[in-house]
């Protein structure tokens, strides 16, 4: 069974994005060579808004990524930079990732959302506009 981990950020101000940028460089340096990842796709959205999809072959490798490396250095930051922040997690037998129209269904259906300490008005409910499907990139693991 493949563990399909969904995040979707979006940066409050623009005067963030350096700095996100710097971070998210990092993370997908690191998820790249994470044990256990499987494929990616990371998603450049509306409005300072970016998707990530990762598949793993167990929820324990994905979580050692996340609480460790740069990965775990970047969290703390978003409480401040994002105006909205939400997560989804699900197991599937393929590790073919769902389109993008997907896995905002499934965000909406299944996320939950992230702590951010200055809240849009849609960040509670997960209202947010359906994700452009361009403008997508795949992640490879690095062999």
């Amino acid at each position: 069974m493949i563990f399909v981990s969904l995040t979707r950020l979006r940066i409050r101000s623009i005067c963030f994005m350096p700095f996100f940028a710097v971070y998210a460089f990092r993370s997908f340096r690191q998820v790249s060579r994470a044990p256990g990842f499987q494929t990616g796709a990371v998603l450049n959205d509306r409005e300072r808004t970016f998707w990530t999809m990762t598949a793993w072959d167990m929820q324990e490798n994905m979580r050692q990524f996340m609480n460790s490396g740069a990965h775990k250095k970047a969290m703390p930051h978003l409480l401040h930079w994002c105006d909205e922040a939400s997560v989804a997690h699900w197991g599937q037998e393929d590790v073919v990732l769902p389109s993008w129209t997907e896995a905002a269904r499934r965000m909406r259906e299944q996320g939950r959302v992230s702590k951010v300490r200055y809240p849009s008005s849609g960040h509670a409910s997960l209202s947010f506009s359906e994700p452009r499907d361009t403008r997508g990139t795949t992640i490879r693991p690095s062999k």
